[in-house]
């Protein structure tokens, strides 16, 4: 069985080391079904990247799993909790622990499902604590190492350009290359009038826009840029007009 219990403890862990913490049912209430239990990850993910205010970068999950040995003269409750941290903008795994509770504890004698429950949430405030413990001390890690975006404080980002022919994707991706703060990036979608690509970079988000603001002022090329999470779309207005390039090595 698995036990849902109130993420207070846990909270406070994260809360007194610094972190921002948000409580899922009070960012959701209004547009998503409260109360679901054993919720897959792409469930999770899609939740979180729908929430803009506040953004979301790390969802925090953890799980009680209670069982019981009957005795003829008391019950053994036990518990094994399973937590795990999600990057939101990548789906990436950032950390998971497992922990037992061999001992467990005593519960009166024929304890039925309920019992099993409230015994084991009687000591549920030690358990998060526990777990809340090691998630800190993960996270913290991330930060310092800059992991929470990406490893290495690299970032990825999915780019699409809409509307540009291949000759002018051809000098966009000039730029491109020279960004300071470049690491990589590969074509994952290319067509007569839209190119999509996997780009990976220690910029962060809003010097990536900014950069991407400059080249298409500096092209000639008047565009309408969105921003999603980690996707950033460019959307070309066509005019009539030669765009005016500039020397790569300005950038």
């Amino acid at each position: 069985m698995v036990l849902r219990v109130s993420g207070w403890a846990l909270t406070n862990q994260l809360h007194n080391a610094g972190f921002d913490v948000f409580d899922e049912t009070a960012v959701t209430l209004e547009n998503f079904a409260q109360g679901r239990v054993r919720r897959t990850d792409a469930e999770l993910i899609d939740i979180a990247k729908s929430i803009h205010r506040p953004p979301i970068d790390v969802v925090v999950m953890f799980s009680i799993y209670a069982d019981a040995h009957a005795k003829r003269y008391t019950t053994k409750a036990r518990a094994r909790i399973q937590g795990r941290l999600l990057n939101v903008k990548t789906g990436q795994r950032l950390g998971n622990i497992e922990m037992d509770y061999p001992g467990g504890w005593n519960a009166p004698v024929n304890c039925d499902r309920d019992c099993i429950l409230n015994s084991v949430g009687q000591n549920a405030v030690t358990i998060a604590n526990d777990v809340g413990a090691i998630l800190v001390e993960k996270l913290a890690w991330m930060v310092n190492r800059s992991e929470i975006n990406s490893p290495n404080g690299i970032m990825a980002y999915e780019l699409i350009f809409d509307g540009f022919t291949p000759n002018e994707m051809m000098t966009v991706e000039e730029y491109l290359l020279i960004f300071s703060g470049y690491q990589s990036h590969r074509v994952t979608y290319s067509g007569a009038t839209r190119m999509e690509f996997w780009y990976k970079s220690d910029s962060r988000h809003a010097k990536l826009n900014r950069n991407l603001h400059k080249v298409m002022e500096s092209l000639g090329m008047p565009v309408v840029l969105q921003a999603s999470g980690n996707t950033i779309t460019v959307k070309k207005i066509s005019l009539r007009g030669q765009p005016s390039l500039i020397d790569p090595s300005d950038w």
